[in-house]
């Protein structure tokens, strides 16, 4: 049910990186693939610097259900993903976490959600104790 196109709407983190960049945030495409009838292909296009880049991951299912493994490429870095609301047709509100660091993710089917939507995505990311000073959320052009 997350099979297809979803656009980056915001992004909750103390990520350093995304705190010294937010001004230069970019819209932010993503493609999710069933594959297996479990694994997630995930391909995501953003532009950095004028150039469009496409990432891919995969999504490798966890324990139970709406639960995902990410594998970073060293040894032991991992991410826990987690589906934590979506009504699949709208939106969907993600966590990632990395060891003792938590992001959470806002997802749309188009690059904008409703209010209520901002809502939830914003209780939830105060409900995991980080607040509108670390919550970025993407353009709507691109």
């Amino acid at each position: 049910q997350l099979a297809g196109k979803w656009f980056l709407v915001g992004v909750a983190s103390r990520c350093s990186y995304l705190a010294e960049h937010s001004h230069r945030l970019e819209a932010t495409a993503v493609t999710v693939t069933v594959l297996d009838g479990q694994s997630l292909a995930i391909s995501t296009f953003r532009k950095l610097d004028g150039t469009c880049w496409e990432i891919r991951q995969r999504y490798l299912p966890a324990q139970g259900t709406g639960r995902f493994l990410l594998k970073g490429r060293s040894h032991g870095s991992k991410v826990d993903v987690v589906v934590g609301e979506t009504d699949h047709s709208s939106y969907a509100i993600l966590y990632y976490q990395k060891g003792r660091s938590i992001s959470v993710k806002l997802y749309g089917r188009t690059n904008r959600v409703s209010d209520a939507v901002a809502e939830k995505f914003e209780e939830r990311v105060r409900a995991v104790g980080l607040n509108e000073d670390v919550t970025y959320y993407f353009p709507t052009y691109g």
